[in-house]
């Protein structure tokens, strides 16, 4: 019995090395499922400013309904000085542990993110430094925290962040988490504020295996951004319904199918990590194209993140402490009712 054992270990060496790093990648992406964005919180320029304060039950409530991760957007640009090192506010890095253990303690797969680094689209080549030395703290601190926390270098990169400057910019932020986290899990995603139809001039490092691709997706955008303030003119929009025609859901098929077959050219996991409809939106169209993405995310495999919990997109009320069903129902069932 005890011969058998080197052979025993030689084959299973052998097996891991045959699954290799690549297959690794998609198996994280797995661990990411069906997951919802905690948006309205640290991303505001202080918690509470939009109103939306993190709360224990929150994710109690995310984990209960089944959801498999959670990406917080988080806005470290707001609590990082100005002159080097750059020096993160320690009472705010206090608040994002909390909430990452939150997460981890309930099982919950974890991105955070560097969220609204408003300064960095505008002038980037003034502000990379300053990013630079944001992740190079992020890293730091969170080296060796378990690995169902990932990193997302920085959202919807756009403005004068372009999609040729992204690509310089990105390697520059990858080398600062590599530093001390060799095998951590990266989210990367193309410059015009992720948007799949970018994907590719979106080009990863051949040798970094340990990287997942993402795009958000809003389309059509008259429909899922009615009447939302920040945007100009949306308030014509208002009434633009979804209604799951056929046509609709050939253009939509036709966005997935797109990303899709940069995924297999690229060998890289997806991961759509926003999509949703404002509350604008009548709630029968809502449930009708978020029901579709879903399925067009899980007939892809790709994983998934909506947007957002519980402000102007959410699916759940935080008055009420209830979820708003239908939109529930929507994003973890199927077209009649059941899983895909």
């Amino acid at each position: 019995m005890t011969a058998a054992l080197p052979m025993l270990a030689l084959l299973l060496a052998v097996y891991t090395s045959a699954l290799g790093a690549e297959d690794e990648a998609f198996h994280y992406n797995h661990l990411l499922g069906q997951g919802i964005n905690l948006g309205a919180a640290l991303e505001a320029p202080r918690e509470g400013a939009w109103g939306v304060t993190l709360k224990s039950q929150y994710f109690r409530a995310i984990k209960s309904a089944g959801f498999n991760s959670v990406r917080i957007p988080i806005r470290w640009s707001a609590h990082a000085g100005g002159r080097p090192p750059y020096a993160i506010d320690p009472m705010f890095f206090s608040r994002v542990d909390w909430v990452i253990n939150q997460a981890l303690s309930r099982d919950l797969t974890t991105i955070i993110n560097v969220h609204h680094y408003e300064e960095m689209y505008k002038n980037p080549i003034e502000h990379l430094p300053r990013l630079v030395g944001i992740w190079n703290q992020i890293a730091q601190r969170y080296r060796g925290y378990p690995d169902r926390l990932y990193f997302e270098l920085l959202n919807e990169p756009f403005d004068e962040l372009t999609d040729e400057r992204w690509q310089t910019v990105f390697p520059e932020l990858l080398r600062a988490v590599r530093e001390t986290n060799p095998t951590r899990v990266v989210i990367v995603g193309p410059g015009y504020w992720n948007g799949f139809g970018h994907l590719d001039q979106l080009h990863l490092p051949e040798e970094d295996r340990r990287l997942i691709a993402t795009f958000h997706y809003y389309s059509p955008f008259q429909f899922t951004h009615q009447g939302a303030g920040w945007v100009s003119g949306s308030d014509a929009w208002k009434g633009t319904i979804w209604t799951g025609s056929a046509r609709e859901r050939e253009a939509l098929a036709q966005d997935f199918d797109k990303a899709a077959a940069w995924a297999t050219k690229n060998r890289r996991p997806l991961y759509v990590g926003e999509f949703g409809s404002y509350q604008a939106a009548d709630m029968e169209s809502r449930v009708q194209w978020t029901q579709a993405v879903v399925h067009e995310a899980r007939k892809h495999k790709f994983s998934w993140a909506y947007w957002e919990f519980c402000s102007n997109f959410g699916v759940y009320d935080p008055i009420t402490s209830a979820w708003r069903k239908p939109l529930l129902q929507s994003l973890m069932g199927g077209a009649n009712g059941s899983k895909d």
